[in-house]
């Protein structure tokens, strides 16, 4: 098997994905290896799952440092040392400067529990609740310097049930993130996917899945 591609994670808090980051690279055909996870935050429970798996482990507090600029170059400095290839944010509650974006360009992905570009931010499921659509889902993409933006990797419809919550559509949605991070990372590392512009191009003819109706049809 060629070379697997070395993965830093990147997490803020329960780190749920990468929990299942990790599981997924247990493979041995698996074409990515974790070999650091980062926190922003020193009491990320997140962090308990590297340990577990023996991987190398980090903690970044951004309140330590004077602007957003020295955190970025720490960061960069941590992800460098560890000789890291490919990004990944799972739950990584911190906006990136423009100069560490344009770095890792093409090569950072990050997760968002919708389906993008719809619901960008904060409160997804709530606003997707508001606005009554009747599939949401969850996006990984290649992060750019805006907000929840950049070439769109993979994606999973998760549809809504009649009296939802933002608490039990949120729970469905993390059910679809574990299951469609790992298969997004797997199309970056192996390289069945590349960015042609601001567009993912994928090799080859993916088998077609059929449509999803919401509410089934008759």
């Amino acid at each position: 098997m060629a070379t697997r591609k070395r993965v830093g994670v990147l997490i803020s808090g329960r780190g749920s994905n990468l929990a299942a980051l990790i599981e997924a690279c247990e493979a041995p055909d698996f074409p990515a290896e974790i070999v650091l996870v980062v926190s922003n935050r020193p009491d990320a429970p997140g962090l308990a799952f590297a340990r577990e798996a023996g991987i190398a482990e980090e903690t970044i507090d951004h309140k330590a440092f004077e602007s957003h600029a020295a955190f970025d170059a720490a960061l960069d400095a941590a992800l460098r040392e560890a000789q890291v290839e490919l990004i990944a944010n799972a739950g990584f509650m911190r906006i990136l400067g423009e100069d560490f974006v344009a770095r890792w360009r093409d090569r950072q992905l990050n997760i968002h529990p919708s389906l993008l570009p719809a619901f960008r931010g904060l409160d997804t499921h709530e606003r997707a609740l508001e606005a009554g659509v009747a599939i949401s889902g969850a996006t990984v993409h290649f992060v750019r310097a805006e907000m929840d933006s950049g070439p769109i990797i993979a994606q999973a419809a998760v549809p809504v049930l009649s009296g939802d919550t933002a608490e039990s559509l949120a729970a469905r949605v993390l059910e679809a993130e574990h299951r469609l991070y790992p298969h997004a990372l797997h199309l970056v590392a192996s390289g069945a996917v590349r960015v042609e512009g601001e567009q993912v191009v994928r090799d080859g003819s993916p088998r077609p899945a059929p449509a999803l109706f919401w509410p089934p049809l008759d």
